[in-house]
């Protein structure tokens, strides 16, 4: 695996909300195969060669469902070109990609994480090196493999502490250690400081990034883990993390009893002073008239400062279509990145955060106007998560987690579990 320094000397950040765009493929008679006239290179695309008059997207993201599927119609009036747009269900979506795929009735475009994903479909992800605005986005957030750029990002985000400000003075806290006290301190005042949720991600596979993050080889560090070859039992990062999970278990409530609504909920009306989430949840606060100001900050764990951020989700053209139909794709992304209508949907319909110099977005969310500073300001660490063994949190970490929250199970006896959960996933 390569660990891409997906953010360092970022001049821009995150996006509003979890944007992983999958999809669902078509049959083999659905993608057209025969070659016409390039229909209507709008602004900024460069090609002139011949492309397909019909592509198809597989995505799975059911929040800009009904926008993509009016992009998809816009995009047919100033262009001629058919975009078909597939769903499918999250969980569904990597499992049916990687068959049709196989299959030979792949989707034209379709989407990825980049890392573990992209890199085990690397035979289907076409050269996109060639786009006019690939040179304006913004550094190290295109996925490259073998230095060649593979995917275009949608956007980034970012994950930490999300908190109360009037319940929380970041400035009292600076490392696991004060962070603990706060935790202590709020339940001895009748509430609580810090919580966590029971979904996998939501209950260790994004708080386990930070202790891999820091490390100064995270994805070889990770290699050795997995290997065996690296214990985690002593390393400082993740005794740490041991300490603020016996915290959760002392100070908080028991996470696998509370989900993610009822977490943000409890956070949105004072309940809870802070969670572990991300820029997404800004949504889930929508219908909450809140009394204070809320912010995403840093996981102060080990004296960390520096907020978990990168790019969720890129856009890839399958490699295996037919020249015409990669062609269309390309041309798809060529719009979308440099018109005026394929941008409106970017930043106005979609809500990200500009990834191209030259695209603004002056409506977003408090998270992610605090995921933009700590990019700017390059205060950031990479989702190691991104190169986690296959399946590994919710079969192998999760009821790691769920054994410590319900026995007596010691800190050292949690961390040799979640070492031997990657020995096991790695095989």
């Amino acid at each position: 695996m390569k660990l891409r320094k997906l953010l360092s000397g970022l001049l821009v950040a995150a996006m509003v909300g979890s944007m992983v765009l999958a999809g669902c493929g078509n049959s083999a008679g659905d993608t057209a195969s025969t070659s016409t006239e390039n229909k209507g290179n709008t602004e900024g695309t460069k090609n002139s060669a011949e492309s397909a008059d019909k592509i198809i997207i597989f995505q799975s993201k059911v929040e800009i469902t009904d926008q993509l599927e009016a992009l998809a119609k816009e995009y047919e009036g100033e262009t001629g070109v058919e975009v078909e747009v597939w769903g499918t269900t999250g969980d569904d979506y990597f499992p049916q990609l990687k068959t049709k795929l196989a299959n030979n009735q792949g989707p034209t475009i379709f989407s990825l994480a980049p890392g573990s994903e992209s890199e085990q479909l690397s035979a289907y992800l076409e050269d996109l090196s060639g786009l006019s605005f690939v040179g304006n986005i913004m550094e190290g957030m295109t996925d490259e493999i073998n230095d060649t750029v593979v995917g275009i990002p949608y956007t980034m985000e970012g994950f930490g502490i999300v908190y109360n400000k009037s319940a929380i003075d970041l400035t009292a806290i600076s490392d696991t250690e004060s962070f603990i006290e706060m935790m202590k301190s709020a339940k001895e005042d009748g509430s609580t400081g810090f919580g966590l949720s029971q979904e996998s991600y939501f209950l260790i596979g994004h708080i386990l990034n930070t202790p891999f993050a820091l490390q100064d080889d995270p994805e070889g560090f990770m290699d050795r883990v997995v290997s065996g070859e690296q214990t985690i039992t002593d390393v400082t990062e993740f005794q740490e993390l041991a300490k603020l999970f016996t915290a959760v278990k002392d100070y908080s409530y028991n996470p696998l009893e509370v989900n993610y609504d009822s977490a943000c909920g409890n956070l949105a009306t004072g309940k809870v002073f802070s969670i572990h989430q991300g820029n997404w949840a800004a949504g889930m606060f929508a219908d909450y008239d809140m009394a204070f100001e809320m912010g995403l900050a840093a996981l102060p764990l080990a004296g960390n400062d520096k907020l978990a951020v990168s790019v969720p989700t890129a856009w890839y053209v399958n490699s295996q279509a037919a020249d015409a139909e990669k062609q269309a794709g390309k041309d798809f992304l060529e719009w979308l990145y440099t018109s005026e209508s394929g941008t409106k949907y970017l930043m106005d319909e979609f809500g990200f955060i500009p990834v191209v110099e030259g695209m603004t977005n002056d409506n977003l969310d408090v998270l992610s106007q605090d995921v933009m500073a700590y990019a700017k300001a390059g205060n950031t660490i990479v989702w190691a998560t991104n190169h986690y063994p296959a399946g590994i949190v919710d079969v192998y970490l999760v009821p790691v987690l769920e054994e410590f929250f319900t026995t007596d199970m010691s800190e050292e006896a949690l961390l040799e579990g979640i070492q031997n959960a990657f020995v096991e996933a790695g095989k």
